[in-house]
């Protein structure tokens, strides 16, 4: 009998604890719980390293940790010392990280928003936590035939996020590609989170020069912030510059 290794991740303990029972009463399911991101981060680098790794991730929406060096994929509602960090940020760290684990997002309601979200972060499911354990079981061997699960309601929301999102980002392609190389590269400075004096030092400019870039990049992304070009500049697939070496391009352009 092949086994499913199933990780349960949610900081909500009685209910991680009372899903991982409820599955691994199944005779062909194994499973672990973890109550944190990085909690998680941490058991599926130990099961990689002793080769059994997991199969299948389920991921609560709403999960709260501190996952360093990843950003949120939506806002943050809350935040306390440690930072809390959205459960779709996890699944786009996973992903990165260990592509071939299928991951199913359990939520608490429907959100057409946030399954679009979490569908574009690489998750392949998308299940209401009060959903009975046989259709959970559906959807754990359905991803892991490479099938995509989401609930009949949650359909039509889902195709409309997923349409806007890709206008915005065509949108944001062509301002971004109205730059010049100069500008991206400042750009993608600013992405990195650096200031005026930090991007000047790192591409050898002057701090006057460097604010005219920048402003140039706002006027032409029609914005009026950093954090708003910054948001533009993510939406059109601009990464940070390398901060441990140059300037990273893609085919031969700077992304």
């Amino acid at each position: 009998m092949v086994r499913i290794r199933v990780l349960v991740v949610d900081d909500h303990r009685i209910f991680a604890e009372s899903l991982a029972a409820a599955l691994a009463a199944e005779p062909d399911v194994d499973v672990s719980a973890a109550g944190s991101g990085p909690a998680a981060l941490r058991c599926l680098e130990r099961a990689a390293a002793e080769g059994r790794r997991f199969d299948v991730l389920l991921v609560d929406a709403d999960l709260g940790g501190n996952l360093p060096g990843m950003r949120p994929a939506v806002p943050v509602q809350e935040s306390n010392e440690d930072g809390l960090v959205d459960g779709i940020s996890l699944v786009a760290g996973v992903r990165t990280g260990q592509p071939t684990v299928r991951i199913v997002v359990l939520a608490e309601k429907d959100d057409p928003r946030r399954a679009a979200l979490a569908l574009q972060a690489g998750a392949s499911g998308w299940v209401a936590k009060d959903c009975s354990l046989s259709r959970l079981l559906t959807v754990i061997r359905g991803v892991l035939r490479d099938e995509t699960h989401l609930p009949p309601a949650l359909l039509t929301g889902v195709l409309r996020e997923l349409t806007a999102a890709r206008k915005h980002r065509t949108e944001s392609e062509r301002l971004v590609e109205s730059l010049t190389p100069r500008e991206r590269e400042v750009l993608r400075c600013m992405v990195a989170g650096l200031g005026r004096k930090a991007v000047a030092e790192r591409l050898f400019l002057s701090p006057h020069t460097v604010r005219t870039h920048m402003q140039n990049v706002l006027g032409k992304l029609g914005v009026h912030s950093t954090l708003a070009a910054v948001a533009l500049a993510r939406r059109a697939g601009v990464g940070p510059v390398d901060l441990t070496g140059n300037v990273v391009e893609r085919g031969g352009q700077l992304a």
